[in-house]
Parts: structure tokens; C-alpha cells; sequence
């Protein structure tokens, strides 16, 4: 069973329910055959922000960071704890605007998107975002949400 925790530091109105969050989670991680838990937090553009030049050194808010757990190396010591991602909902909602996507869409691609990072996939080299966002679009493709990369 997938865990989560949903912490909200900044309320919007048109955040997602539980659910929600709960179904796009379990649409990443269907075939993984074990427990998991992941924290998704949603914050303002402040908290983002400090967060992505703390651990990123970017400046500025960004839609969502991701922070895989990394397991101490204690035995007999198991944890189903994926890791931890935060949303900036501002950052989110600016974005759904200007790029005329439905917002519950773009919120369900980057929930995605987080998950797939807590799981290793990157977008660093054209290779790997190649491989990242086709298994994005399949995901969302089984949420009957359309391929966000289409301009």
C-alpha cells in the first residue's frame, strides 16, 4: 500500500483532494511490489524558493522539488519511505494559466513527474529525458490526461 503524508503550509482553493493525490501516486507505482510512503508537502513561493537555492542553488520558486530517501546503512533496518516532494501550488496554478492546461491536469503531471525522480528518473541529458517523459506520458495517458509536452 502507497502511504501519504499531505502536509499543506500554503491552502488553495483548487488544490486537489487526497484522492487525488492518492490515485496519481498509485498510477506511478503500479507493479511495485512493496509498501511506500512519500511526504508531499504544498508550500508558498517563499518556502520554495529558499528550498531550491538551499539544496539546487537556482534562484527563484519552482513548480515541484523532489528529495528521495536515501537509506542509512543500518542492518536489519527497512523503511518503505520513498522521500519527500514539494509542491509550490503559486508556482503550479502561474504555470496551468500560462500554458492553458486544465490546473487538476498539471497538477496530476507533476505529482508524476515528482514520483518518477523519487525513483531515480532524471531529465539531466537529452537521453534520460527522453526515457522520463515517455514513461510520463504513459502514466498520465492511464489518468486519461493528454501528453503535457505537446505544444
Amino acid at each position: 500500500m502507497n502511504q501519504l503524508d499531505i502536509q499543506t503550509v500554503f491552502a488553495s482553493a483548487r488544490q486537489p483532494e487526497q484522492q487525488h493525490f492518492q490515485h496519481w501516486v498509485d498510477a506511478v507505482l503500479d507493479g511495485i511490489n512493496r509498501d511506500t510512503e512519500i511526504v508531499i508537502r504544498i508550500v508558498d513561493e517563499q518556502e520554495s524558493a529558499s528550498l531550491n537555492r538551499q539544496y539546487r542553488h537556482k534562484h527563484g520558486p519552482t513548480n515541484i522539488l523532489s528529495f528521495p530517501f536515501e537509506m542509512p546503512a543500518i542492518e536489519g533496518l527497512e523503511l518503505n519511505l520513498l522521500g519527500d516532494l514539494v509542491v509550490c501550488a503559486p508556482v503550479l496554478e502561474k504555470e496551468a494559466r500560462e500554458q492553458n492546461k486544465h490546473l487538476a491536469d498539471h497538477w496530476a503531471h507533476i505529482i508524476v513527474h515528482g514520483v518518477l525522480h523519487l525513483l531515480g528518473y532524471d531529465h539531466i541529458d537529452e537521453t534520460e529525458a527522453e526515457l522520463m517523459e515517455s514513461k510520463e506520458i504513459a502514466i498520465l495517458q492511464t489518468l486519461n490526461i493528454t501528453n503535457p509536452y505537446h505544444r
